[in-house]
């Protein structure tokens, strides 16, 4: 006999977005199933890995509202989890020509004397410019997602890893997803697949583009690599955008390419090569030359790339039980906790306009 359970709300995906929704509507009191397909801190998908960035500064005011919302959850879920999540280290965003990026306190610094300063370690190329955000820093990121599925767990939320979604379809009422393990009906199903988001909602499959991103950390605990000395950083170029991530806490300098080869999610991530390493190792060395860059760690990723890198999130025209979570394009994570309570918001019926410039009907669907 197939086994069925009631729900107000199952979200499908248990990434950063998936995982900050369920913490945030189970801590509300509602009834929330969370599921996903791989085990939990698995790496096939987005969400894995110890670190990422956060920062003011982005490329156009629209986004400001919600940078602002995304430090004031962190701050939260610190509060509530009591575990350090987020390390303040300044970061240098280099660029050639005018730069688009802007946000609160951000300052624009175009004498060399003046970068070296603010970040000793950095280098940044000839004939750049560069744009300083005091507020940038670090994200614990298998921290957090330990912390949001204590408190999700505690709260009462039912959370299952390993568990195939097989299809799902509009009830009466809601919605009915059928798994491997029986079938589960809502009132409101949320959909935060990362790279499956395509599959489990063919509405976003021509929005999205899933690539495969490399990433190299070197060993911890070298000074030129230790804020203040090194901070958040980019250097855009053609190539793609080289980001880094100091060595906050012991995590290792980590630095990686916004660029890569189309994937297909079905298929596990290939480790980077030794070539693919050694272009990062020299990047790394160009940009912060003082390191050891020998690798501790070369890891692949996933990337759910949108074409204007804005994220993709509300209910469907046709479906408006369903809400789609696609919030992506390199630079989601950091949003994670706020994502969460805006998608739980959304579930509650509770309007929010401050998401019309990545909503589903802007995208027409």
């Amino acid at each position: 006999m197939t086994a069925v359970v009631s729900a107000d709300v199952v979200v499908l995906g248990l990434g950063i977005h998936g995982m900050s929704t369920v913490a945030s509507l189970a801590r509300r009191g509602v009834r929330v199933v969370g599921i996903d397909r791989f085990p939990a801190g698995h790496a096939r998908g987005s969400s894995h890995g110890r670190t990422r960035m956060i920062r003011r500064a982005y490329p156009n005011p629209v986004w400001n509202p919600l940078v602002e919302k995304a430090f004031d959850a962190w701050e939260g879920l610190e509060r509530a989890s009591g575990e350090t999540l987020i390390h303040r280290t300044g970061g240098m965003y280099a660029h050639e020509g005018a730069s688009q990026l802007q946000g609160p306190d951000c300052i624009l610094v175009e004498d060399r004397g003046e970068m070296a300063s603010l970040m000793p370690s950095f280098v940044v190329p000839d004939g750049y410019r560069a744009v300083y955000d005091p507020s940038a820093g670090v994200v614990e990121a298998e921290r957090a997602l330990v912390a949001l599925r204590t408190l999700a767990v505690a709260a009462g939320a039912d959370v299952r890893d390993t568990e195939q979604v097989l299809g799902w379809d509009s009830a009466s009422g809601g919605v009915q997803v059928r798994t491997d393990r029986g079938v589960v009906r809502a009132e409101r199903l949320v959909v935060a697949g990362g790279s499956w988001a395509g599959r489990l909602l063919p509405q976003l499959s021509d929005l999205l583009e899933v690539w495969r991103i490399l990433t190299v950390t070197v060993r911890a605990g070298q000074s030129a690599g230790i804020p203040p000395a090194l901070g958040a950083f980019s250097v855009d170029r053609l190539e793609g955008l080289v980001f880094g991530i100091p060595d906050a806490d012991g995590n290792g300098v980590k630095l990686g390419v916004d660029a890569g080869e189309v994937w297909d999610p079905e298929t596990p991530v290939a480790a980077p090569t030794p070539a693919e390493v050694d272009a990062l190792r020299d990047l790394l060395h160009a940009y912060v030359p003082a390191l050891d860059t020998a690798p501790v760690e070369a890891a692949a990723c996933l990337y759910t790339m949108t074409e204007d890198k804005r994220f993709v999130i509300g209910p469907l025209a046709d479906s408006p039980e369903v809400i789609a979570v696609s919030a992506c394009s390199g630079h989601g994570f950091k949003f994670g906790p706020a994502i969460g309570d805006a998608v739980a918001d959304l579930c509650e019926g509770v309007e929010r306009p401050d998401l019309d410039f990545i909503s589903t009907a802007r995208r027409g669907i």
